[in-house]
């Protein structure tokens, strides 16, 4: 199953997402990442030159604040190569778990600030273990404790016809905290009104749906609690870690975190997602489960996205697991 970007802008580690983009397209994803597999991308292996030239990066500063980045620029990798700097003391880090992180991603070309979350003052999610970052990430973080600093390098692009030429980042990386989070919705069931797609749950909690044949595509947000969780209520600009699955109109399939295995963490009410995400979901409580029908015009609009064609009407059922 692939994943479209749901995300307007993608977050630093992006770039460390399958195929590097740094120019996903617009109005896309869950997942902050272009179009991509859900397993792990495959990346060739590291050269002696990548490892050394990672090796040769200075890492300064304390635990806990920006750190300063130096290396012989400019700075360039074959492929995403990750090194521990230093080491955690908390407890060890679990696949699955919804990681707090800080991070400063540097140009590999004269080491200038691409982002910094020191700098916003707010840390961002990453799941740990999830399949759409490129390997080197997961495998670092292996094993790791909270509080470990990793450096990761990723190599430049050339420009193409969709996207501009980018150069090697590094980023630095430090782990704050790790969550583990619920693997399903739970509260209380609520009955929703007729006319909508009817969702059935599998025995791990996975959703389907069946379209009613007299169903009629709403031409507004629908957002409708199917279980109404007894956390508290999403706002804007926190960061949620959910399991969904998204459809077409017709019951087609197209995007699903259940079927990666892996639930996806994400910032919401921000502008990164698609508009019928941030509509839909902020305001509901963490624990629900939430039915998201949404028009075009606050999904991918006219021009659709990969496989969602122009004009699609979508479908999520959306379980919201955590925040931080």
């Amino acid at each position: 199953m692939r994943r479209p970007a749901l995300l307007t802008v993608a977050i630093a580690t992006s770039l460390l997402l399958a195929g590097c983009s740094a120019d996903p397209a617009p109005a896309a994803d869950p997942t902050a990442s272009p179009t991509q597999d859900t397993a792990s991308p495959a990346a060739a292996e590291p050269t002696e030159a990548d490892i050394a030239a990672l090796a040769a990066v200075t890492i300064e500063g304390p635990l806990g604040a920006a750190p300063t980045v130096t290396f012989d620029q400019p700075f360039d990798v074959s492929t995403p190569v990750a090194r521990v700097d230093v080491e955690g003391t908390g407890a060890v880090l679990a696949d699955g778990q919804s990681l707090s992180v800080h991070y400063l991603m540097v140009s590999g070309d004269d080491g200038s600030t691409l982002t910094s979350t020191w700098d916003t003052g707010a840390p961002e999610p990453l799941t740990m273990g999830d399949a759409n970052v490129v390997g080197a990430l997961n495998d670092v973080l292996k094993d790791q404790r909270v509080g470990v600093r990793i450096v990761i390098a990723a190599p430049g692009g050339e420009a193409t016809a969709d996207a501009e030429a980018y150069a090697a980042m590094v980023m630095v990386m430090e782990v704050l905290d790790a969550r583990d989070v619920p693997a399903r919705a739970s509260g209380q069931a609520v009955d929703p009104p007729a006319g909508l797609p009817v969702v059935t749950l599998a025995d791990n909690g996975e959703p389907s749906i069946t379209i009613p044949a007299d169903a009629q595509k709403p031409t507004t947000l629908v957002a409708q609690t199917l279980i109404k969780g007894a956390g508290a209520a999403i706002e804007a600009g926190q960061n949620i870690t959910v399991h969904y699955n998204g459809w077409l109109w017709d019951g087609t399939l197209f995007d699903s975190s259940w079927e990666a295995g892996q639930t996806m963490a994400t910032p919401i009410g921000a502008g990164q997602l698609i508009p019928g995400w941030d509509q839909g979901l902020v305001g509901q409580t963490i624990g629900s489960q939430v039915l998201l029908v949404i028009p075009p015009e606050l999904g991918y609009g006219v021009d659709g996205y990969n496989e969602i064609p122009p004009d699609a009407t979508l479908i999520f059922v959306v379980d919201i697991l955590d925040v931080a």
